[in-house]
Parts: structure tokens; sequence; C-alpha cells
């Protein structure tokens, strides 16, 4: 879980330019469902961190999940049947204190040759808000980090990412023929302050308002052995293989990806091994409070004027969750055993790292945002 970029300068835009006729191939790959995460039972195999965010610094009290359902903080609409993921935006929070709100992850993990597909309906935004749909290994970094979707504040584009041990690294040419930004391709948390190798996706549609008035869409992130791809299609776009709840995928049928980091550049077996999945929305934090970056987008301090008070700001702060579910590569069960309580103490390292660089304002602040 990391950050998100900004406005673009004259310089990054020549350079997006460069990549617009950068293409991928293409592996197929068939997968099998293998776990589903929708309607009333939802919630059932997740684990609920239940306390502050103690892992980025955030303003934020993660709530249990007894305190998430009682409060309406996680919960499925009965009208829907979407999953609801949000920050408390009735409660008024006083000085010094934190606002409530939610970080998951799945009980069971996920090993290579694996795909997973969310279809949320809306996203988090909004000043002081940092939000994220990402993976990682119990014992961060060993084993690695993906990160689907991130960003903070009013920002308006989804940022994609991977975190790992030092040596692994994005090879060149990159990416997809869409103009996809880059700005780092080292993915060692050793480098840069821990930046990550992290793309940017171009579509507006990806973040924010225009991606809940777009009909929300939906994120395919492939861990295979040839590599991590990530695929971004809004509503209008979507495949009917997806639409339809199809139990077989091929990927090879979903076109280039928005964002691909191949394994010659790094080896799976080498960085990455299986993966608990996290939705979460912190408020401020290292990310979205400092003051360089929180005023490219919003007014203010992040926690006296948007924090604190009685809520409202935090209105259009959740997810809505049509459904996410699991494939395994045809022939294989990519399913782990629940490890929930090892996965939840595995991250504080990996903030240690992060907040380390928002200190500095370098390598993930200042790339990232492009001060």
């Amino acid at each position: 879980m990391h950050t998100k970029p900004p406005t673009f300068s004259s310089r990054w835009l020549a350079f997006i330019m460069l990549l617009g006729d950068l293409v991928l191939p293409v592996h197929a790959a068939t997968y099998n469902l293998a776990k589903e995460y929708s309607g009333p039972t939802f919630f059932d195999e997740w684990a609920f961190y239940g306390q502050a965010d103690n892992l980025t610094n955030g303003d934020a009290q993660f709530v249990s999940a007894a305190q998430g359902a009682q409060d309406r903080l996680a919960y499925v609409d009965t009208t829907t049947n979407h999953a609801i993921i949000k920050v408390d935006n009735t409660s008024t929070v006083a000085g010094l204190d934190k606002r409530n709100t939610v970080r998951i992850q799945t009980n069971h993990m996920f090993s290579i040759g694996s795909v997973w597909i969310v279809d949320m309906l809306h996203v988090p935004y909004g000043c002081s808000v940092w939000p994220a749909f990402w993976s990682k290994a119990p014992t961060w970094p060993e084993g690695g980090e993906i990160d689907t979707f991130e960003g903070v504040n009013m920002v308006q584009n989804n940022q994609m990412g991977l975190h790992t041990n030092p040596g692994c690294k994005q090879v060149q040419p990159n990416q997809t023929t869409n103009s996809t930004w880059i700005p780092s391709t080292d993915c060692s948390v050793q480098a840069n302050s821990n930046q990550g190798c992290i793309v940017l996706d171009p579509d507006t549609t990806s973040y924010g308002a225009a991606f809940a008035n777009a009909g929300g869409g939906v994120w395919v992130t492939e861990f295979a052995q040839t590599g991590i791809s990530i695929w971004f299609m809004p509503r209008a776009k979507v495949p009917s293989v997806i639409s339809s709840n199809s139990s077989t995928i091929d990927t090879s049928a979903f076109g280039t990806p928005t964002a691909n980091w191949p394994t010659g550049g790094c080896p799976m077996d080498t960085y990455f091994s299986p993966q608990n999945i996290v939705f979460d929305i912190t408020l401020c934090g290292d990310l979205a409070r400092p003051p360089n970056i929180f005023s490219q987008t919003c007014p203010g301090v992040c926690y006296n004027d948007w924090v604190l008070g009685n809520g409202s700001n935090y209105n259009t702060a959740y997810f809505e969750i049509a459904s996410m579910r699991v494939f395994s590569q045809s022939g294989t069960n990519t399913v782990v055993s629940p490890n929930a309580a090892l996965g939840l103490l595995g991250s504080a390292s990996r903030q240690i790292l992060t907040y380390i660089g928002a200190l500095f304002g370098v390598g993930l602040v200042g790339c990232l945002f492009g001060l």
C-alpha cells in the first residue's frame, strides 16, 4: 500500500508520449475459479485489523469485525448485495482522537498461478483519504507486495506498484499502448526510500468521482510465473467473460495490461510468495499528510481541517464491492490455508520504511508527486 501521483509536468508529458507505441507480448493462460467473496457472506473469511493505524501513522482507528458491523463501516447492503467498506462519516472527532475506519485481509493466501478480479462500483476518495486494494506476503518485505489500486486525497489517477527485497526491477520496454507513466523501475524497499516500481494509469476513470460516474469498473491482477500483470477495465469495457461471472478465464483475451512486470527483471519464485489480499482506508498518514503533497489537491491541514469535526468530509470515503473472485491456473490449487494472525503482524516493518521516505521528502514522496 503506497502512494499516488499528481499533476504532470511538461517534462513528464513529453516522456509519456514516447511510451505510446510500446507493446508487450501477451501470454495465454487459462484459470479456473477457486474462491469467491460476494453477497451476504462477503466478510466471512477476512481478518479485521482491529487497532489504531500503527503501520502508516494514519489518523485512523481500524475497527474490529463486530464494531464494523455494528457501526455499518463493514457490511453488505441488503438491497444490492454489495459489500461496503467505509470511513465513519457520522461521528464527531475531537482533538487528538482518531476516526474509525476499516482494514481487512483475506484469511487465505494465494500463490503464483493465481488471478484475482475485483468488481467495484465506488472507491474511496477525498481530502485526507488514503485507500488501497493490494496484497502482501506475511513477513513483509520477504515475499513481496502487489499494489493494484491506490491513491491519496483528490488525485485523479490510480497507481499500481511492486515492493520487494533488493534485486527486482522493471525491465524496459515497459507497459502498455496507452501512454502509461512509469516514475520508477526499482522494486526494492531499500531503493529510493521504498517508492517501489510504480505505474500510473492515465485513465482518469480509474480513481475518484470519475470512477463512480463511469459506473465503476474491474481490476484484474495476474500473479503468474511469467510475471505480474494488472488490467483496469472501466465498466463500459468489461468483457463478457468477467461480467457473466464465468468460472473459467483466459487472461490472453484481456489484451495488453495496464501494468506489467515480467519475470525477466524479477524472477517470481525469488521475490514473491503467497499473498494475502487487503482492503484498507487510512487517513492522512505518511503519504496523504505531508504539506507538499496535501496542498497539491486539498486546502488546509490534513488532520486539523479534515479528520476532526463531524465527519461529513467522508461521505465519499467508501468501497462498494460487487465481488472479488480468485482463480487458479488450470490443474493447480493456489489457495493456501488461513494465516490471518501472522499476516496482520507481518506488515509493520514495511511501514517504517514508508515513513522514512515521507519524512525526508525523497523517492516515494518527491518522485511520485512530481516535486
